[in-house]
């Protein structure tokens, strides 16, 4: 599959325009600052006034970190996902939701793949992070309890994970960076926020439909590195 530009149409750059307008300014003193940088960063390939070009951001990623973007229908299998990562291609939406559903999506969208993930694969600890997650998807595909200890690593980490900045919490993963609504419910009072430990997440569970019950904050983006190395280190110990 790939992405057909011209199919585009006013209504989607509308609703890509609105999405990230209020979703940049919402972002500006709650997202890591890292993030922020990096999504300046791709300012000329990725901002409100027109909707991302796949082919124009590969371009800027080969000069970098060395992914790319694959255009993919919707979600994929777990497989195919792990796979692809391991071999740090990102499977990304190339629709755009409606009007209608700026804030309630059943799968993900090119605003959650290109806005939420992208920026931070520039990062080189957040990439080799990223990547070596995959390759473990991809060499453990068979191993029902290790997949599923990697799907949740994955999940409060690249999709919902908190960093520490300054003495404050900070968003850094996509399933938060890319929700207006989850972005400002991390700010709330009373949410369960744990420190980052590897091994606490392989065994906490997550759903996928709700907004989310708890959430995992590192120092550094190195915790992810250092992290995903321990639990590579512990796996005959841990199936």
């Amino acid at each position: 599959m790939r992405q057909i530009y011209s199919n585009y149409t006013n209504d989607d750059l509308t609703v890509w325009k609105l999405l990230f307008d209020r979703q940049k300014k919402n972002l500006a003193n709650k997202a890591s600052y890292k993030y922020n940088n990096c999504l300046k960063k791709l300012n000329l390939y990725l901002n409100a006034d027109t909707i991302p070009n796949f082919k124009k951001l590969n371009e800027y990623f080969k000069r970098t970190t060395k992914w790319e973007i694959v255009a993919v229908r919707g979600l994929i299998p777990v497989a195919e996902f792990f796979d692809n990562i391991s071999k740090k291609k990102f499977p990304a939406s190339t629709w755009v939701r409606s009007k209608k559903k700026l804030d309630y999506l059943e799968e993900p969208d090119m605003f959650h793949d290109i806005f939420g993930h992208i920026p931070l694969l520039i990062d080189e600890n957040f990439s080799n992070f990223t990547h070596k997650l995959g390759k473990l998807g991809k060499k453990y595909i068979d191993n029902e309890k290790i997949l599923i200890q990697l799907q949740r690593i994955y999940w409060f980490t690249i999709e919902f994970g908190l960093i520490r900045e300054e003495d404050k919490k900070c968003i850094y993963g996509s399933g938060i960076a890319s929700s207006f609504g989850e972005t400002n419910h991390i700010f709330k009072k009373n949410i369960l926020i744990e420190q980052f430990n590897i091994f606490k997440i392989i065994k906490t569970k997550f759903n996928t439909s709700e907004i989310q019950e708890k959430y995992y904050m590192i120092d550094s983006y190195k915790d992810l590195e250092k992290g995903i190395i321990e639990f590579e280190k512990n796996i005959s110990m841990i199936t």
